[in-house]
């Protein structure tokens, strides 16, 4: 089967839809798939939930969809660094559903190792757990969150071969192995493409199952919060 596509829009080709639902992979600037992000605001799909621990920042990233008014719904754990996120979200343009970091990433990858819902501790006591299911076990409570399986998932690596196995550089591994594995098709953006067999088989991140489609392409390398010493 083919896996490798010459951009991203030819490996989005006949899989966009007005409100499908995406999982994203990156956390600020870092290992977020910009390419694939710039390929669907260009084919204008609308009407989006996208699964991200953030929305980058106002004119990179996701922000450049709340720009343009192609997502309603975000389910993140984290809105600053984004102005537009944040005053789209106060004026009740845009439906935000909150999830304490490590549980969207456990809901990702649940929903990729096929299982339904989960109990966990965080959040109980808080408006993170109003109208969910609370259960007791050993004398505490958990609540029920549900594992998060996705229409499309995009994600960006540093390697891949043409089988899709994935290598993440750094700190670019966080969200990405989750959401890739928890959409129902899976595209990647990598900065390298490799000769099957060349990969050390102890360090892939993520197997090749998991990667439908995959792109090659050069990567902006933006620094979210430039922090300089005085003159």
């Amino acid at each position: 089967m083919k896996k490798i596509y010459d951009n991203a829009e030819a490996a989005l080709d006949g899989l966009l839809f007005d409100g499908m639902f995406i999982a994203a992979g990156g956390f600020g600037l870092c290992g977020i798939p910009e390419l694939l992000i710039d390929g669907i605001k260009a084919a204008g799909t609308s009407d989006l939930t996208v699964a991200s621990n953030n929305a980058g920042v106002d004119d990179f990233g996701l922000g450049k969809l709340l720009h343009t008014r192609q997502v309603k719904k975000m389910i993140s754990s984290y809105v600053g660094e984004n102005a537009e996120f944040m005053r789209q979200y106060l004026s009740g343009e845009l439906e935000l559903e909150f999830n304490p970091q490590g549980t969207l990433a456990e809901r990702m990858r649940a929903g990729g190792a096929g299982i339904p819902g989960f109990y966990t501790k965080t959040g109980v006591g808080t408006q993170i757990a109003e109208g969910k299911e609370h259960k007791d076990f050993d004398g505490e409570t958990y609540i029920l969150e549900r594992g998060i399986v996705a229409d499309l998932s995009i994600v960006k690596a540093w390697k891949a071969d043409d089988t899709g196995n994935l290598m993440f550089r750094k700190t670019a591994r966080n969200f990405n192995p989750p959401a890739a594995t928890c959409g129902k098709v899976c595209i990647v953006e990598v900065e390298e493409i490799v000769p099957r067999g060349s990969l050390d088989p102890d360090k892939i991140h993520l197997p090749g199952v998991y990667v439908h489609r995959i792109i090659q392409g050069q990567h902006e390398k933006r620094i979210e919060n430039r922090t300089v010493r005085a003159a």
